[in-house]
């Protein structure tokens, strides 16, 4: 019995497919390989390149102690903004910087690039907010357990690279390790990779807050305004 002309071309479409698919799925695991490679090439550089700064600001300092004076280090470029007070009696323009920050629930974290109108806007927002200088163990973390990207408007947890390079690939960001280095060295492109990232949901701190030093400044003893390298200690807290 013959076989109808059009199971014949139903067979040859299923044939096509699935040499398409096949094909697909050989260039997608090549690309893997190579991706993996470069991936763990540029990992291997940042490394390197971390290591290198802090050797060298190990030796200035030791070299100004041997010359009797004092090393002052670089003035940091970045800084973490954690929100701590809700939105009762917050003032029009405080609640706008915040809002401009991506502050805008309670625990949200996002970094800001230091320059002289985003220190002024933080000085406005103090009461509101607790801020300072994140180490790169911190931004790792951060990104590492509390990441997710921003693709069509949507929240994508940053389960995969893939996550990365579909929403920065076109600013040569393809990898966990090359968004950590644009936040951390504040790059050229810093303001994109930034505004990837979802602000960082935190958890309420290990032990809480105190009802009467949480609305005080940090130099008072209490949470709020600028806490310099001490952020690190609190997010850790809040992880």
């Amino acid at each position: 019995m013959k076989t109808p002309e059009s199971v014949l071309k139903k067979q040859a479409t299923q044939k096509k497919i699935a040499a398409e698919k096949a094909a697909a799925e050989k260039a997608a695991a090549a690309k893997t390989v190579e991706d993996d490679k470069k991936f763990r090439a540029n990992a291997e550089k940042y490394a390197a390149e971390y290591a290198a700064t802090e050797k060298a600001a190990i030796e200035a300092r030791r070299e100004a102690k041997a010359k009797g004076g004092f090393f002052v280090p670089s003035e940091p470029k970045v800084a973490l903004v954690i929100r701590i007070r809700g939105c009762i009696g917050v003032s029009p323009k405080a609640k706008r910087v915040m809002q401009l920050f991506r502050l805008r629930q309670l625990h949200n974290a996002t970094f800001v690039r230091l320059n002289e109108a985003t220190i002024r806007m933080l000085r406005l927002i103090e009461p509101y907010v607790t801020y300072g200088y994140p180490t790169r163990p911190t931004i790792e973390k951060l990104v590492y357990k509390r990441g997710f990207g921003k693709l069509n408007k949507q929240r994508i947890p940053i389960a995969d690279n893939s996550v990365i390079e579909e929403g920065l690939g076109k600013f040569g960001i393809c990898c966990t390790a090359d968004l950590i280095h644009e936040l951390v060295t504040v790059g050229p492109h810093f303001k994109q990779a930034n505004n990837f990232l979802w602000p960082f949901k935190l958890s309420n701190p290990k032990g809480g807050f105190s009802r009467k030093t949480k609305l005080l400044h940090f130099m008072e003893g209490g949470e709020a305004g600028a806490r310099g390298e001490e952020i690190n200690k609190f997010v850790k807290k809040m992880l």
